[in-house]
């Protein structure tokens, strides 16, 4: 009986994957058709499995928490933290910046702490977006499309440095009031480890960039397997999710193909979807429907903000935040609201500025 509870929280726990097994098995029984799987798509989770390992083999050098700690002393600290929240989200990818740098921004001894949190929140999903690597549903979209770098990073920039730039230039009118005494002591980096690690999370990047031959991401998993297993502790659910919505949308590209083939549909689309399944199901569910790559990824990353499961990086930032402020729930509201605001900003920069970039690069 208890095994069966487990179970059962389990998949209650994990309602996003129960949600794309449901939905799988309801549509293979009715076009009676066994899930199918192309290469293409299951090498991008291939490599995003072998990132998720290098990142967590970074974290547990200590490497993060060492150089965000360093940031607590002198001046400019909501600057500071606000550009390193951004050149951390590009490399090291959304989730593992809000893990790293959350818990150090709520342990500081100064009183404006709550509004860095949220800017360093939404200056990790602008950062994120920049970069095939910086997000899983950027990986996903680099990868089966088969892009190139400097067409992908154009086509995203304008969202990412905008708003980039907005935040730091909030940052600038923040004071902080601190206490003599610093609040967190940074744990000391194992610098073997950190390099190692570091130098193995290059080669995974380089892999998705394709300089590197995919399977160069297997290095990840010998490396973890050699030196230190606990790295693989990694978000398997989560991996098998995205493979089991890529069996669902392989299942209904005949049903939705459609109505998806303007970029302004596959647009809206995909961000309305996000805030109910989040922005990586979403790209999962609609990459085989169209070619138009450019409006999926706009539409994910901007669908992103909104609801606390638009996507992972809002669980963990509320998360995080509740678990070390049970007492803020105005600016648990306040969060969410923002949230909301800049979902609305972003389909309003979308339908204005970013369809006609889509239809240029499509033309060209």
């Amino acid at each position: 009986m208890q095994h069966l509870r487990e179970f059962i929280a389990f998949f209650a726990e994990e309602w996003l994957m129960s949600l794309a097994l449901t939905g799988l098995i309801g549509v293979s029984l009715y076009t009676q058709n066994f899930p199918h799987y192309q290469s293409s798509q299951l090498i991008p989770i291939f490599l995003l499995w072998a990132l998720f390992v290098a990142v967590k083999g970074v974290e547990h050098s200590g490497l993060l928490t060492f150089i965000a700690a360093k940031l607590e002393k002198g001046t400019l600290l909501a600057p500071k933290l606000v550009t390193l929240s951004f050149l951390f989200s590009i490399v090291l990818s959304i989730d593992v910046t809000l893990v790293a740098m959350l818990p150090l921004v709520l342990s500081m001894q100064i009183k404006e702490k709550n509004y860095l949190v949220l800017l360093v929140a939404f200056t990790a999903h602008v950062g994120a977006a920049l970069t095939p690597f910086g997000t899983p549903q950027n990986l996903f979209i680099f990868s089966f499309y088969h892009l190139e770098i400097l067409p992908f990073i154009r086509v995203i920039a304008p969202f990412s440095f905008a708003l980039f730039a907005l935040f730091l230039l909030v940052a600038f009118f923040i004071p902080v009031t601190r206490h003599d005494n610093l609040s967190y002591t940074p744990k000391s980096v194992r610098k073997e480890e950190s390099i190692l690690y570091l130098l193995v999370l290059s080669l995974v990047i380089m892999a998705v960039l394709r300089i590197c031959p995919w399977y160069t991401g297997a290095i990840a998993i010998v490396t973890a397997l050699l030196f230190d297993r606990k790295t693989l502790r990694v978000d398997y659910p989560l991996l098998l999710t995205f493979v089991l919505f890529l069996g669902l949308a392989n299942e209904l590209k005949n049903i939705l193909a459609h109505y998806l083939q303007h970029p302004v549909h596959l647009f809206l689309l995909s961000s309305f979807l996000s805030q109910f399944i989040s922005n990586v199901p979403t790209t999962l569910l609609l990459h085989q429907f169209t070619p138009e790559w450019e409006a999926l990824l706009w539409g994910t990353n901007v669908g992103g903000f909104g609801t606390p499961v638009a996507a992972l990086a809002n669980l963990i930032t509320y998360r995080i935040y509740a678990s070390c402020n049970d007492k803020e729930k105005n600016t648990l509201f306040l969060t969410q609201m923002i949230f909301w605001g800049f979902l609305v900003y972003g389909v309003a920069v979308g339908l204005y500025f970013a369809i006609p970039l889509f239809s240029e690069v499509s033309q060209g």
